[in-house]
Order: C-alpha cells, then structure tokens, then sequence
C-alpha cells in the first residue's frame, strides 16, 4: 500500500511542472525570513535546498549534525512554534523547517512571513 502511494505521489503529483513553482515559494519563503532576520539583527541563518527552507539559530547555518544540535534552543523553538501555531502557522519542529508542495499558495508563504515578523518584533523590538 505504501508504495502504491509513494508511486501515485511521485509520478502524479511530485512532477516536473510542479517543481517550478514549488522553488519559486521556497525561495520568496527563504528571502523573506532571511530579510526578517537581518532587520532585526538576529544571529540567525536560513538555508534553502530546492523546494525546502529551514532557519537555525546560527550563523553561518549549520553543515552537519553535530553543528545543527548545538545550535539548538528548545525555549526559543517553543516560543516560535506556539506562536505560529496561535496563528495558523504550522512548521516542523527540531529545525524550523517548510517544505512547499503543489497545495502551497503565495499566500501561505505571505501569512509565514507576516507571523515570523510579528514574533521577532514581539521578541526582540
């Protein structure tokens, strides 16, 4: 059963045309939390790889394991976690991650942004 989804997933829904417009979210995603990031002066970092975005609590971003679990701050997770969560935002946790899919809208990308910049302001200023 898995692997009739992982192929009807794959093969009908993960295809080439929808890539495209999948990295173009990521990459306004990435853009707009690095932006964040930099205006409030933050030693944080944000990664992009394809369709998938992720930001840390370092800078530069991590390169391996090791790097990403001390760069960790379960408060400072906590904190960002609920108050995405309080206001419709939803992101992986452990590494503040967003993976764009073919359901991803300019939109959801935009309410990420709007929330992100009201948790930095409400923490920093």
């Amino acid at each position: 059963m898995s692997f009739a989804a992982m192929r009807a997933v794959l093969g009908e829904v993960l295809t080439d045309e929808s890539f495209g417009p999948m990295e173009v979210l990521a990459t306004t995603f990435a853009q707009g939390v690095r932006e964040a990031i930099d205006r409030h002066a933050l030693p944080w970092s944000v990664s992009q790889f394809g369709t998938r975005a992720e930001y840390r609590f370092i800078n530069p971003a991590p390169r391996n394991g090791g790097e990403s679990a001390a760069s960790s701050d379960p408060l400072l997770e906590d904190y960002l976690h609920l108050y995405g969560i309080n206001r419709g935002v939803l992101i992986t946790p452990f590494h503040n991650m967003a993976l764009m899919c073919p359901a991803t809208t300019p939109e959801h990308v935009a309410q990420h942004q709007r929330v992100f910049e009201g948790a930095l302001d409400e923490l920093v200023g």
